[in-house]
């Protein structure tokens, strides 16, 4: 067997430790250090390129600090920390996976009081008042946003929604978007994350690889290949790397081959979609994904082509208009491109067709594997 762990080597899949990101994590740490001393720190937006690590080190630090409501207050230990210290509440969202303020209050209230927040039955003022109760605590509350510029496409937005709480907190805003370019995020202290460099992408690629592959099914030359192609960016170096195991594990070799790497690289579009963007889309959208996947060209022609295929493929039960609004809702995420195809017969305008924008293999196995363990 090739593939051991695809978790290993999955790019939505956050490890522990970060490889390469310990000064990073230090950096936020530090702006983190008054809620060490009993102070909630400034607003910090920590911005950096797709792939560079933002949501790793993130995740990574919020998982250690986060605290269940019902445990007392936490410690942590870093290499410059070596003293135990009384925390403050720490709560992550993902920006991905709240599309409203309601959502954003929920998830937020579900990770600062013990008790599960209501999903439906409940006004957002009712809502608002039982956080800003629980928020109402002197010690206080950290937030970070992952994906900030995704709730409601902007950073701004997320900061401000957490303002009206009028609750003792502070926010961690985190994105892509270089702070010159974000209006209106205010007056916030900024952590940039750069991209990985060459030789530390290989260090992540050879670790994880290590962990999920088979031993030896994995050469560094490879690894220095795929890292040199996606300059800086970890998301597209795992995506690669996933793909290439994929598609040698299919052909039933016992190690990655070179022409694997070639296939693995071409299978993830440049400057594409973030696989964490289709992972959080709604369960109909990721089964109409599917079933494109497992269209023909000839049903890949055209948007009707491929509206009439996927609602006759026995993957969905939806009718043709809800399959077609789908397909035109995600090219508008940009998780689709619509290509004008080449017409050659025929007169009026020619018919677009959808170009996947993201790494279609990992989608698939990833896809599969969940749809299994179900």
């Amino acid at each position: 067997m090739l593939v051991l762990d695809y978790d290993r080597i999955n790019p939505t899949a956050h490890v522990a430790e970060p490889i390469g990101r310990g000064p990073i994590v230090e950096r936020v740490l530090d702006h983190l250090d008054p809620a060490f001393d009993g102070s909630l720190p400034s607003d910090v937006y920590v911005w950096g390129p797709p792939g560079s690590g933002k949501s790793a080190v993130l995740t990574a630090l919020f998982s250690r600090l986060e605290t269940p409501a019902t445990q007392p207050q936490t410690a942590i230990q870093t290499t410059t920390r070596a003293q135990s210290v009384e925390l403050p509440q720490f709560v992550y969202v993902n920006g991905r996976e709240v599309d409203s303020e309601f959502q954003l209050y929920r998830r937020v209230l579900d990770g600062v009081t013990d008790a599960d927040a209501p999903t439906r039955g409940i006004s957002t003022d009712e809502l608002t008042s039982r956080l800003r109760s629980a928020l109402s605590e002197p010690v206080g509350t950290v937030i970070a946003v992952d994906h900030a510029e995704e709730f409601e496409f902007s950073p701004a937005a997320a900061r401000s929604s957490l303002a009206e709480l009028d609750g003792t907190l502070s926010t961690v805003l985190v994105g892509r978007t270089p702070p010159s370019d974000v209006d209106e995020v205010g007056d916030v202290a900024e952590i940039e994350i750069p991209g990985y460099g060459q030789q530390v992408l290989i260090d992540v690629l050879m670790t994880r690889g290590s962990s999920g592959l088979a031993q030896d099914a994995l050469a560094y030359d490879q690894t220095r290949r795929i890292a040199a192609w996606a300059g800086g960016n970890a998301h597209d170096a795992l995506a690669a790397l996933f793909s290439a195991a994929v598609i040698a594990d299919d052909a039933g070799v016992q190690e990655i081959r070179s022409d694997d790497v070639a296939a693995g690289i071409d299978a993830v579009p440049r400057d594409g979609t973030s696989l964490g963007v289709v992972l959080a889309l709604p369960s109909n959208r990721q089964r109409v994904l599917r079933a494109f996947l497992e269209l023909d060209d000839d049903q890949r022609f055209s948007v009707t082509a491929t509206t009439e295929a996927i609602a006759d493929s026995g993957w969905v039960d939806l009718s043709v208009g809800t399959v077609k609004r789908i397909l035109y809702e995600l090219a508008d995420a940009d998780v689709f491109d619509r290509v004008t195809a080449e017409q050659t017969t025929g007169h009026g305008r020619p018919p677009s067709r959808l170009e996947p924008q993201f790494p279609t293999l990992v989608f698939r196995e990833l896809y599969d594997i969940q749809a299994d363990s179900q």
